[in-house]
């Protein structure tokens, strides 16, 4: 385990890591409040591996830990970590998701697993089927929490629970970037007597993460995203949208602009999905164009920039998206364009995240010329008839006045 952790870089724990492991490596169940970039799945990771090295295989092949996750894309990243963590180690790890054929999943299953890193869905989808039993679980881990309970997982969470072995006889682990009610309702009703380790607040975003906030007019936002692009040299971008049609139109206009550029959303293919973030993860793809389906999925050292081409409606997204950067301890830029569409979530992202984003109206010098710019208008169009609902949520004022609130805004805290 040591030369695996030796062989991915990791000299010493991170300040989660080092109050998690105290706990869990005597056993103890763990409700963790830890955003994306501190350490955690190496956390979970490790302390499942070493338990596999202490504990003899299931003679039955089921799995001996289940990890949990919200999206397909922080389930395969997941088990590629344990793999790379455990390659001295004889630990099979299984990776369930949907959007793949169910077979080669139900080979994986039926040769034995270790450890089973699963969507819930697809999970309990085997579980129906006679093909998967937890059975003989020693150890569960329940990611990102939050963000399942947000998708909706909630009802499938409990029954995954209730197939497992009583909470006596599991150790049990939940990680979340907040611990609101529901979390810690399901660790009263399933986890027994848990260790609790919590971030200070003001530690929600890294502290290497430099924040900009520009106040823009919505169609002066692509303008002033190719001038940040033209003035900065960055090998890595991640570009977030609120909607999959606008992270389509961005990543167009990028391309036709002369940028490497693509997108992924929930109706990208899973196989091009797959070679998107790989090309990214690799750095021949230096600019990713993703909708929120990707904003806890992507785990991608040395992003340089962040930018929040949409300014997010949940406060939660925004600390989610920009800690996609400055992830241990590196640092990072992370740059919102605030719209007077997106604009009146400002307040509720500044409440969350305890202070004010240093914010600006942008000069005439640092835009650049949009070429395309009728290719915004088609935009709209489509954003009304499959999106634009979404886009304009917590906001029933006129255009004109919403533009005038921005615009206002902007200058007071400027």
């Amino acid at each position: 385990m040591l030369k695996g952790i030796a062989r991915v870089g990791f000299t010493e724990p991170t300040p989660v890591q080092a109050r998690c492991f105290e706990a869990l490596l005597d056993g103890r169940d763990l409700m963790a409040q830890a955003q994306t970039g501190t350490g955690k799945t190496a956390t979970f990771l490790l302390t499942i591996l070493d338990r596999m090295c202490n504990t003899p295989r299931n003679e039955d092949g089921t799995p001996r830990a289940l990890v949990l996750s919200p999206t397909r894309e922080l389930t395969m990243q997941i088990a590629k970590e344990g793999r790379g963590y455990g390659k001295g180690i004889d630990a099979r790890i299984a990776a369930i998701y949907g959007g793949e054929k169910y077979h080669k999943q139900e080979v994986a299953l039926a040769q034995g697993v270790d450890i089973v890193v699963s969507t819930p869905g697809r999970l309990l989808d085997f579980s129906r089927q006679g093909k998967l039993s937890l059975e003989e679980l020693l150890i569960l881990v329940i990611d990102e929490a939050d963000r399942m309970f947000d998708m909706g997982f909630w009802p499938d969470i409990e029954r995954i629970l209730r197939l497992a072995p009583p909470v006596e006889r599991r150790q049990t682990m939940l990680f979340s970037a907040t611990l609101g009610q529901r979390a810690r309702g399901l660790a009263y009703l399933h986890m027994r007597d848990p260790v609790v380790v919590e971030i200070e607040p003001e530690k929600l975003t890294a502290e290497g993460i430099t924040e900009k906030l520009y106040h823009v007019a919505t169609h002066e936002k692509f303008p002033l995203l190719l001038g940040i692009l033209g003035r900065g040299s960055y090998s890595r971008v991640l570009i977030f949208t609120n909607t999959k049609n606008a992270a389509a139109l961005v990543s167009e206009k990028l391309s036709m602009h002369g940028y490497t550029a693509r997108s992924i959303t929930g109706d990208v293919r899973q196989s091009k999905r797959i070679r998107a973030l790989e090309d990214f993860r690799s750095g021949k793809l230096p600019i990713l164009v993703a909708s929120d389906v990707a904003s806890r999925g992507l785990h991608v050292e040395d992003i340089e920039l962040i930018v929040n081409y949409d300014l997010p409606q949940d406060p939660e997204a925004y600390v989610h998206r920009i800690g996609r950067t400055a992830r241990l301890d590196n640092t990072g830029i992370a740059i919102s364009l605030a719209d007077e569409r997106f604009v009146y979530s400002l307040e509720a992202i500044e409440g969350f995240i305890g202070r004010r984003i240093p914010a600006e109206i942008p000069e005439a010098d640092q835009f650049s010329e949009d070429k395309y710019p009728h290719m915004r208008r088609s935009s709209q169009r489509r954003g009304r008839s499959s999106g634009g609902r979404d886009a304009q949520r917590g906001s029933g004022r006129s255009r004109s006045s919403q533009g005038r609130s921005s615009r206002g805004r902007g200058s007071r805290r400027r």
